[in-house]
């Protein structure tokens, strides 16, 4: 039976899998940074503080005074292609959809800024996705981070009237595909380097105690991650937590103050790695690579070496091919 001539065109059913990632500002200067802060830090998920009490903090101090400095910072990171945390996200879908072949639509989304969520769901929708895997590319569960990438996804599906069929990724701090290449990437990078560090420190991105007392694992994620790693690594390890915010307890210890104490205790030649994110970033490459090396050779360090993150390297790029297949079971290939 035909449909009428009027029927609206309906495409062929396909699977979705949509990249998520944190976000960045579109540009590296104060405005657009401002733009990215404010709806960044207006989340509450990111920050649990009374909207009556937080948003004249933001609005009167925070957003008057941090987007030029967080401008410049981004200014030393950015590229021809943009921003890092975005370049590489777009890379790694342009990977997995090579890899997946024409079947599964790949795209890749910012839970702030852009490419936003919303509009990543409508393409993926317009292009015939029945059914999408929402994959928020944080391997450590935290509320800030997964669960308000899932906030956004279920809010993009909830006002649509025919709505795809949806999963989501679970953390995967502990799953061997994620260790396998955490491992195998940083013996590759160790193993480049011209010196033998004394320690390798993993630095994850640092959540206020309070969501440790209120039940986030993350803390606990965070710690898995790197004993899995460093009983597999000849280099021994610690664990520090970077990128403190405001005046409230943040978990410790915290990288900058553990940079500066390190070559106090021995340690002169250090590797720093950020196992937590999946892309390079602000916090990586300025903070750790740029401000955290003056902070270690100051206090008396001699050599010292930021190790990249997975990014769409090979190692990475095996990992996230094998949970995409593992999580489309089922619904993969469509027929």
């Amino acid at each position: 039976m035909q449909p009428p001539a009027d029927h609206p065109v309906i495409p062929a059913p396909k699977v979705g899998v949509l990249l998520i990632n944190l976000g960045t500002p579109d540009a590296p200067d104060a405005a657009a940074v401002r733009r990215y802060l404010a709806e960044f830090l207006s989340d509450r998920r990111v920050v649990e503080i009374p909207a009556i009490v937080w948003q004249p903090i933001l609005h009167g101090i925070i957003l008057r005074t941090r987007p030029k400095k967080s401008a410049h910072a981004y200014a030393q990171v950015w590229s021809e292609e943009g921003s890092p945390l975005a370049a590489i996200t777009r890379r790694q879908a342009v990977a997995l959809q090579a890899r997946l072949g024409d079947t599964v639509i790949v795209d890749f989304a910012m839970r702030y800024g852009n490419p936003g969520i919303a509009g990543a769901l409508d393409a993926l929708v317009a292009k015939g996705c029945t059914r999408i895997l929402a994959a928020p590319l944080y391997p450590q569960y935290s509320g800030a981070t997964t669960a308000s990438a899932n906030d956004a996804i279920f809010a993009g599906i909830a006002v649509r009237r025919w709505q795809p069929a949806l999963r989501t990724l679970a953390p995967y701090h502990d799953d061997p595909l994620y260790i396998d290449a955490l491992v195998a990437d940083l013996e590759r990078q160790l193993g480049a380097l011209e010196f033998t560090p004394d320690r390798l420190l993993l630095s994850f991105h640092g959540m206020p105690l309070r969501t440790l007392q209120l039940g986030d694992p993350y803390h606990c994620h965070c710690h898995k991650t790197a004993r899995l790693v460093g009983e597999r690594l000849s280099v021994p390890t610690e664990i520090s937590f970077q990128s403190r915010f405001g005046r409230a307890k943040w978990l410790e210890p915290a990288t900058d103050t553990v940079l500066e104490a390190l070559p106090g205790r021995g340690v002169r030649k250090l590797a720093i790695a950020a196992p937590g994110f999946s892309a390079d970033c602000l916090e990586t490459i300025e903070e750790l690579g740029i401000r955290g090396r003056e902070q270690f050779i100051e206090a008396g360090g001699t050599d010292f070496a930021r190790l990249d993150c997975l990014n769409d390297g090979p190692a990475g790029m095996d990992m996230i091919e094998a949970i995409a297949r593992r999580e489309l079971a089922g619904w993969w290939p469509v027929s």
